[in-house]
């Protein structure tokens, strides 16, 4: 929901760092302690507050393996936080199971086809970089493809991810959620009060934890986007650039074989204007061609990438559009060169070249 919010020992940031403490500081942040935990989840305005820790793992029944299959591991309100629905038969662990550490994963619909194919899931043990875990659930994954919904994935108590799997509590985050009338912000501000006092924070000292809204989330997303977006951008310009040389080396092959032609014309009458657009023409023709077959290709990608994964991708009509468009301002900028050079030629030296 869009008032849920993570409480962590580090932040999400693109700064500079070489793995020292003197250029992240946030490496001396404590880690999250269950003592933290339950003094938050006491606080008037929560709803409810879980841990959160992410994981992978080598899950293997029989002859079927998965090298590196992702792991999240939750309390037991992991329901609470918009855990999707099982399907029938199947169960979510419990408050019981997640104190006694209890072996037991719940599977997402691809690792369950991966590991088992067509046959039942429920009650059938699979191992986790060797340790045995019984399957007591099965789910449809709801993310998107940025979380990795296609992917194969295992869900357990956090407990067992920490001492089944040996995992240090160092890598444990927060999940907040508010009550009902009582805004995110309203209780960012409860959660930042309490973990400063218990940590034994001045004033003057920065927060040795990490608050990440959806709106942070949605920084991050839009900062690596954004990166993408500069790259392909840098990388079309290079693809410009290298094939407006190809049309002006093109157009200029033209032009010396096609001389006695332009010789013929401009005796019968034909003005440097003429022989001007004639060539500019030809080089928007060339490049048009080029965008069409870029085009089709980029329809084919699309359309293999949305049968084969959950992308629905596709190419809008302003991209193709803009395509159209880049490939005539291509042709006319780098045709302009050789159609310039056709149309300052002398007649009569045109009609003697050989």
């Amino acid at each position: 929901g869009p008032t849920t919010f993570f409480v962590t020992r580090y932040p999400i940031s693109f700064e500079a760092c070489d793995g020292t403490e003197d250029t992240c500081a946030w490496l001396r942040n404590p880690p999250i302690s269950w003592d933290e935990v339950a003094r938050l989840a006491d606080l008037p305005g929560a709803a409810a507050v879980g841990v959160r820790m992410d994981w992978s793992g080598a899950f293997k029944y029989r002859d079927r393996f998965l090298p590196s299959a992702p792991i999240e591991a939750y309390t037991s309100n992991w329901a609470q936080f918009g855990a999707p629905e099982l399907q029938p038969g199947g169960r979510a662990f419990t408050e019981q199971e997640v104190r006694g550490s209890a072996r037991v994963i719940v599977l997402n619909t691809t690792a369950a086809e991966r590991l088992f194919g067509e046959s039942e899931a429920l009650d059938k043990t699979i191992t986790i970089n060797g340790i045995p875990f019984t399957v007591i659930g099965v789910y449809k994954d709801k993310g998107s493809f940025l979380s990795g919904a296609d992917r194969p994935k295992g869900v357990m108590p956090v407990t067992t991810l920490q001492r089944a799997l040996n995992v240090r509590r160092s890598d444990m985050g927060l999940v907040v959620k508010p009550r009902t009338g009582v805004t995110r912000d309203e209780m960012v501000d409860e959660v930042t009060v309490t973990l400063r006092a218990m940590r034994g924070l001045r004033p003057s000292q920065e927060s040795t934890f990490a608050i990440i809204t959806q709106d942070k989330l949605m920084e991050t997303y839009d900062k690596i986007f954004g990166m993408f977006f500069l790259v392909m951008i840098a990388l079309s310009a290079v693809g410009l650039i290298v094939g407006g040389v190809g049309v002006v080396a093109i157009m200029m092959i033209s032009v010396t074989e096609r001389t006695r032609e332009i010789g013929v014309r401009k005796a019968l009458g034909a003005t440097r204007l003429t022989i001007l657009w004639q060539f500019l023409i030809e080089a928007v023709t060339l490049t048009g061609i080029g965008a069409l077959a870029g085009l089709l290709l980029g329809w084919v990608v699309a359309f293999l990438i949305r049968s084969g994964t959950p992308i629905a991708a596709s190419i809008p009509p302003g991209a193709v559009v803009a395509a159209l468009l880049a490939s005539a301002v291509t042709g006319i900028l780098f045709g302009m060169i050789p159609a310039a050079r056709a149309a300052r030629l002398d007649p009569v030296e045109a009609l003697r070249h050989e």
